[in-house]
């Protein structure tokens, strides 16, 4: 497949908030393993530094071992933090199929606070309709739990 076709038959999920907290405060619940715990689940050698390997550990299903693959791919304090998501194994279909995305977050203040864009993106259909539609909903949870971690701070 061209990487035209495979663009083509790729999705994206994207979330736009705007909330109630100062840029930095955003930040901090973004870029610290213990507040990424929190909201979407515990990092295993997480720094906001570009080029750092970590991992989450989500539920195993079928070959795969539930191990996320993540690497950094771009940080600009304050403002955007990228990192690729890998995961899956080649013999399952749905749940636990090949995954290799990439999560873009990205901060602009704004006079009511942050706003914020999440784009988890490269999902290729229909290999990955399980995890996108899974992720779709799951991925609204954790930005409302992000907005709530960010107002502790």
């Amino acid at each position: 497949m061209s990487a035209a076709e495979l663009k083509a038959n790729t999705q994206d999920i994207v979330i736009d908030e705007v909330f109630p907290h100062a840029t930095e405060t955003v930040w901090k619940a973004l870029t610290s393993a213990q507040l990424i715990g929190r909201w979407l689940m515990p990092p295993t050698g997480f720094e906001a530094t570009e080029g750092t390997t970590f991992t989450f550990q989500t539920t195993p299903g079928g070959a795969w071992d539930g191990v996320i693959h993540c690497r950094v791919l771009e940080v600009v304090p304050n403002r955007r933090l990228v990192y690729a998501w890998k995961g899956g194994d080649e013999r399952n279909t749905g749940y636990g199929a090949p995954l290799d995305t990439v999560v873009t977050w990205s901060l602009t203040p704004v006079e009511a606070g942050t706003r914020i864009r999440l784009v988890h993106a490269g999902f290729v259909m229909p290999r990955n309709e399980s995890a996108y539609n899974v992720m779709s909903g799951g991925w609204k949870k954790v930005v409302r739990q992000l907005d709530e971690i960010s107002g502790e701070e």
